[in-house]
C-alpha cells in the first residue's frame, strides 16, 4: 500500500515537472517572437531562453510552429465537444450558435474579441506568418473532421451532409473571429465592439440554419 501511495506521488511529480517545463518553454518562445518576430527567433534561442537543450524543447513541440499555435490546440476539438453535450431537444446548430454568443459575452479568445495585447499580438502574429496561417488550417481541418464525426454519432447527419456542414461551420466560426480581431487591431476596444460583434454572429448563424435547414 505504502508503496503504492509512493508510486502514485512520485508519478504526479513527475507530471507537474513536465507541465512546468512546457510552461517555461512555451513562455520564453511566445516572449520572444513578440518582441522580435516569429521568424527571427531560432529553436536554440527559445531553448537558452527557457533554460533546456534544445533537443528538450523539441520533446515537448516537435515544430517550431507547434511552440506558438498548442495555444489553440483546445478548441480544436471544441465545436465537437458543444454538439455531444448539447442539452437533450437542442439541435446542433443551435448548440453552437448558443456556445459562440456564449464567448463573446465572455470576451473568449476564440471568438476575436478579446483586447488583451499579449492576445491581440499573438493572433496577428499567427495571421501575418505564412508557417502558422498553414497550421491554424490544418486544426481548421481537424475541427471539421471532429464536428463531422460528432453530427453524425449524436445526430444521425448522413457522412456527406455532415463533412458539408461542418465544413460551413467552422468556415464561419474562423471569419467571425477574424473579423473581431480586425477590428480590435483597427482600435476598437473590445466593449465597443461587442454589440456589432453579436448581430454579425446572430446574421451568420441565421444564414447557415436557413442553408442546413432539414438537415440539421
Amino acid at each position: 500500500m505504502q508503496d503504492s501511495w509512493y508510486g502514485d506521488r512520485m508519478a504526479g511529480l513527475r507530471e507537474r515537472k513536465k507541465a512546468r517545463t512546457h510552461a517555461a518553454i512555451s513562455d520564453a518562445a511566445i516572449a520572444l517572437f513578440l518582441d522580435r518576430g516569429y521568424d527571427q527567433v531560432s529553436v536554440a534561442e527559445v531553448a537558452e531562453a527557457a533554460e533546456v537543450s534544445k533537443r528538450t524543447v523539441f520533446a515537448y513541440f516537435p515544430a517550431k510552429e507547434d511552440l506558438v499555435v498548442h495555444r489553440f490546440a483546445d478548441h480544436e476539438a471544441e465545436q465537437a465537444r458543444v454538439v455531444r453535450g448539447r442539452p437533450p431537444g437542442t439541435g446542433p446548430l443551435t448548440a453552437l450558435r448558443d456556445h459562440f454568443l456564449a464567448g463573446l459575452r465572455d470576451r473568449d479568445p476564440v471568438t476575436g474579441l478579446n483586447d488583451v495585447p499579449q492576445i491581440l499580438a499573438l493572433t496577428r502574429m499567427v495571421r501575418e506568418t505564412p508557417a502558422l496561417r498553414t497550421r491554424a488550417v490544418r486544426f481548421q481541418e481537424g475541427a471539421g473532421k471532429a464536428l463531422a464525426q460528432a453530427l453524425r454519432e449524436t445526430a444521425g447527419v448522413p457522412e456527406l451532409t455532415a463533412r458539408l456542414a461542418a465544413t460551413q461551420v467552422v468556415a464561419v466560426h474562423w471569419l467571425l473571429s477574424m473579423d473581431n480581431h480586425r477590428a480590435l487591431a483597427d482600435g476598437q476596444s473590445a466593449d465597443d465592439r461587442f454589440s456589432a460583434a453579436l448581430a454579425d454572429a446572430d446574421h451568420a448563424f441565421a444564414v447557415l440554419a436557413e442553408g442546413l435547414a432539414g438537415y440539421l
